[in-house]
């Protein structure tokens, strides 16, 4: 991870990667065994069978079932900090595509009971290996700190596995920490990292809405009220909400995710299900935004004639991701000494995707800190402006989170994840933090 640009300092961190070059191979192993074994949210129960016997094989105390298939370690070494280190372990209902030796060709029954092919497409496996090489390296170099840490592995992210930890105890059962860390594998390059202080990814809101009709023979729609149309109707007014609702300055999106209705072509169904998704970066536009959906929901299908109020039920909601201010600058400053000056960049403003990463730090009353590292090959970028990137957003040719293309550089990325991990859980457990604050 070394480059012309270098402006590393001697930190920390540098006795808790004592060892860490030799562990890399068997990580890169380990990543290519969780990405071909991809399982659903609330499904992890073979991710979570390695990582609790990781884990103890390293010496940490291991709460397993923790909502489910969650997986919570504690490792102390004396009288210090509590530091909380995340990462989550589900994987998504996409076919992957990348062509990869350790492609996933898996498939697995929904919540909703239907059969879907499963890939690891947003990098969670990756959270789960830097995590253990983490844990890994706290253990084999527990002289070198003071404190304790509970690395938590979470099942459904951003469906609500944070919020389902922390209703199952979280709280009573592990010790309290002082800061709650975390990280993102981004499609970004290599060897970079962002972050920013106080708001740094959108609030979500996801909905079922079930629109009703009256059923009948495709050859007499006049007998009929045809939610299949209805359907349609709500989803391209839907797209009115943020063209003309929300401000240009402000950020929103709604999306129409599934649509599932009818079963054969002649037949005009009685229902059609909708999943709409809806993220927001501050309050007062969640509330415009998530108004305005309900309101074209219900006009159109009075529009419709439908014979009954549409259904709109909550499937999920967790508000936007925000880094505390004092603790995001030590962790940058922690990153910075890890990686180098050149390598940490401040994002300009927050991200539109969404994390339940916060609910840890919200529940427990404590200051959070979450960041995104590259994952991507550098030479993808190549001529790119690492500025412009960081205004005009990855390019679309790159592919991103949640596409069936999605594939970190898997040797590069576990160092800089395992790095970046450890870096910022140094500035607690070897007292630098402390000194900051005082600062």
């Amino acid at each position: 991870m070394t480059s012309a640009d270098d402006t590393r300092t001697p930190a920390p961190v540098a006795p808790l990667l004592s060892g860490l070059d030799g562990r890399l191979p068997g990580l890169r192993t380990l990543y290519e065994d969780l990405h071909a074994h991809p399982e659903l949210s609330f499904q992890e129960v073979r991710t979570a069978g390695v990582v609790a016997a990781r884990l103890r094989e390293q010496g940490w105390e291991v709460t397993e079932g923790v909502a489910g298939t969650g997986v919570v370690g504690v490792l102390t070494a004396g009288e210090g900090p509590v530091v909380l280190l995340r990462a989550d372990m589900d994987g998504l209902p996409v076919k992957e595509e990348t062509g990869l030796p350790y492609t996933s060709g898996r498939t697995a029954v929904g919540s909703d009971g239907e059969e879907v092919p499963v890939m690891h497409a947003c990098g969670h496996d990756m959270h789960v290996t830097c995590l253990l090489g983490a844990t890994a390296q706290l253990a084999a170099n527990r002289k070198a700190w003071r404190g304790t840490v509970v690395a938590v592995f979470q099942p459904a992210e951003e469906v609500g596995g944070a919020p389902a930890m922390i209703e199952d105890g979280f709280r009573e059962r592990f010790p309290r920490p002082e800061v709650c860390l975390g990280q993102h594998v981004a499609p970004a390059p290599v060897g970079f990292v962002g972050t920013r202080p106080g708001p740094l990814m959108a609030a979500s809101d996801s909905l079922r809405v079930r629109l009703f009709g009256r059923g009948g023979h495709g050859s007499m729609p006049e007998s009929t009220v045809d939610p299949v149309v209805l359907a349609a109707a709500v989803v391209l007014r839907l797209q009115t909400v943020v063209s003309r609702e929300v401000g240009a300055a402000q950020a929103a999106v709604v999306t129409v995710g599934a649509i599932h209705g009818g079963t054969k072509e002649n037949i005009i169904p009685d229902m059609v299900e909708l999943k709409v998704n809806i993220r927001s970066t501050t309050p007062a536009v969640r509330e415009r935004v998530l108004a305005a959906v309900e309101r074209i929901i219900r006009a159109e299908a009075a529009a419709s004639g439908a014979p009954r109020e549409p259904e709109i039920t909550e499937l999920n909601s967790f508000p936007v991701t925000v880094n505390d201010h004092a603790a995001t600058a030590t962790v940058r400053s922690a990153l910075v000494a890890a990686l180098g000056e050149g390598r940490v960049f401040t994002l300009p403003r927050p991200l539109i995707g969404s994390e339940d990463f916060g609910a840890f730090g919200t529940a427990l009353e404590v200051p959070s800190v979450f960041w995104h590292f590259g994952g991507a090959d550098p030479a993808l970028f190549a001529g790119l402006d690492p500025d412009a990137l960081l205004e005009d957003g990855i390019p679309p040719t790159i592919p991103a989170n949640h596409s069936a293309l999605f594939a970190p550089l898997p040797g590069p990325a576990i160092e800089v994840g395992v790095t970046a991990l450890l870096a910022a859980a140094a500035q607690w457990l070897t007292g630098t933090a402390e000194v900051n604050r005082r600062a």
